[in-house]
């Protein structure tokens, strides 16, 4: 098990499912329908979902109230290609948060580079889903002190 898998509290696990599953192309591990519980995994990045008042729902103020949940965190999740995922969510008519884009960060002397994208899911839990494009050195003013 992943030392870090995040749980997240949905308001309909059968419309997440079809989501991640049958849009995204996630696969259920295991899952428990009677609970509104699912563990699922894409190319080893394994998220669970947990459907808000069936089986162990946190509370004391804990628990999302209302869309969009997670508010101020994006997942990001690494896959191989983003091309197949930008077809389905088009095909689907499900718009896009951030259009996809190339982006190169500074880690230390070089860059890391992600072809990216952000969309919501159907609670509004924003899911960035990046291709690596390897590493190159940082030249002229953004490179390291």
């Amino acid at each position: 098990m992943p030392a870090l898998v995040p749980e997240l509290a949905v308001s309909d696990c059968a419309a997440s499912l079809r989501f991640y599953r049958d849009l995204l192309g996630f696969s259920v591990r295991y899952a428990r329908p009677e609970e509104g519980f699912a563990y699922l995994e894409r190319e080893g990045a394994e998220l669970m979902l947990d459907q808000i008042g069936l089986g162990r729902t946190f509370d004391g103020g804990h628990g999302p109230e209302a869309r969009p949940f997670g508010r101020g965190v994006n997942l990001q999740i690494a896959v191989s290609a983003v091309a197949p995922l930008l077809q389905a969510l088009e095909g689907a008519g499900i718009a896009l948060l951030l259009p996809l884009e190339e982006r190169w960060y500074r880690r230390g002397a070089e860059e890391v580079g992600n072809r990216q994208f952000i969309v919501a899911d159907p609670d509004g839990y924003l899911l960035r889903f990046a291709e690596d494009l390897g590493a190159r050195p940082v030249t002229g003013d953004r490179a390291a002190p």
